[in-house]
């Protein structure tokens, strides 16, 4: 495919609080096995994109090291790859990227030294399985300026999303950032497609001007001079916004139908291979509708949770509706439920951790409890 990838990565989600006080939110375990940006990187790596750049600025250290090696998402090739770009790698009179445009802009030399027509930008929170070459085909076909990837909510609760208007023949009229009373249910993904020139000129202009923002300062600002159309996607999309959303996204892959068609259709979601040994199940241990992952030591019971690399469960503990991250040790007789636990916490013996659907509870990496 004719297209280079951004991956906007640059995002701080203050409201995931503990689970991003160390990481960036696109490195963000999910799943048992996989980080929030390996989605992106693989739906463009399936999508035929493998030129791809990586933009970031907050908490980089853990996403660097997860997307060091671009072979596990198939971009290690001559001329094509992977690139991280963040605020400390170029000269600027400012250490942090000002908005969405100016962070693609700070890093303009990535366009102008490819050769590509096309441009997919996308964040790295999304969860999702999306065919991006079929976005630049509707866009190519429309013969759009920028095409937006939307998705119809129905009854979902969109205040905090970007809320789009379209007219008959998908194009964009009217875009509203977080709109305290939505007047429609169509939301932007916050993926587009454009032209690598028109893009160039625009980052240019919006420069000259002092303008930072996509969305605001070229979606909203150019939907009239521009050829804005929507592209509606019609499947499994989330994105990892706080706390409540990672715990849902987490519990979907306890679906059977969302674990199917993420994880065992073709195209397949690739991630930054470990080597650990099987998990192992010993005497009186239970486990049921859950992710157990390698290296797990299981003595207990674990009901619908999702359970990451090297974790160990003493004798008679008891999880449910949980996410317990990377080398976590929780103790015998400990029971936890509705509870999300980051990487390397200690549960000592007997410890209730008791929370509610509606108020989860976090521990922070490398607790003590």
């Amino acid at each position: 495919m004719k297209a280079v990838g951004i991956v906007l990565a640059g995002g701080k989600r203050n409201a995931l609080g503990a689970l991003t006080m160390q990481r960036n939110v696109a490195a963000i375990p999910i799943g048992g096995s996989y980080r929030a940006i390996d989605f992106a990187l693989s739906n463009l790596s399936n999508s035929g994109i493998k030129k791809v750049a990586v933009v970031c600025q907050h908490n980089t250290r853990s996403l660097t090291d997860h997307i060091t090696s671009s072979k596990w998402w198939g971009f290690g090739r001559k001329k094509t790859g992977l690139f991280l770009f963040t605020p400390h790698m170029i000269s600027a009179e400012t250490f942090s990227y000002r908005g969405t445009a100016d962070a693609i802009y700070q890093n303009i030399d990535f366009l102008k030294k490819s050769n590509e027509p096309y441009v997919v930008i996308t964040a790295g929170e999304q969860v999702t399985k999306m065919d991006y070459s079929k976005v630049i085909k509707y866009h190519i076909e429309k013969g759009a300026d920028i095409t937006v990837v939307c998705k119809e909510m129905g009854s979902f609760d969109v205040r905090d999303y970007g809320v789009v208007e379209l007219d008959e023949e998908s194009r964009l009229i009217n875009l509203e950032e977080k709109p305290l009373e939505p007047q429609h249910t169509t939301v932007s993904l916050g993926t587009y497609v454009i032209g690598r020139e028109l893009l160039i000129h625009l980052l240019e202009e919006l420069e000259s001007e002092a303008r930072y923002n996509i969305v605001s300062d070229i979606l909203i600002r150019y939907r009239r001079k521009l050829k804005i159309y929507g592209y509606m996607f019609t499947g499994y999309w989330k994105t990892v916004k706080d706390i409540e959303a990672f715990y849902n996204i987490n519990m979907d892959f306890l679906n059977a139908e969302v674990r199917t068609l993420l994880f065992k259709t073709s195209p397949h979601i690739y991630t930054k291979a470990k080597d650990e040994p099987p998990a192992k199940f010993n005497d009186h241990s239970n486990i049921s509708n859950s992710i157990i992952s390698g290296g797990d030591i299981i003595n207990g019971t674990v009901e619908e949770s999702v359970i990451f690399r090297k974790v160990f469960v003493g004798e008679n503990a008891v999880i449910k509706n949980s996410i317990i991250m990377e080398g976590c040790t929780i103790g015998r007789d400990a029971v936890l439920e509705n509870v999300i636990l980051d990487k390397q916490v200690y549960v000592s013996d007997g410890q209730r951790l008791i929370g509610t659907p509606n108020d989860i509870l976090v521990y922070p990496k490398r607790s003590i409890i």
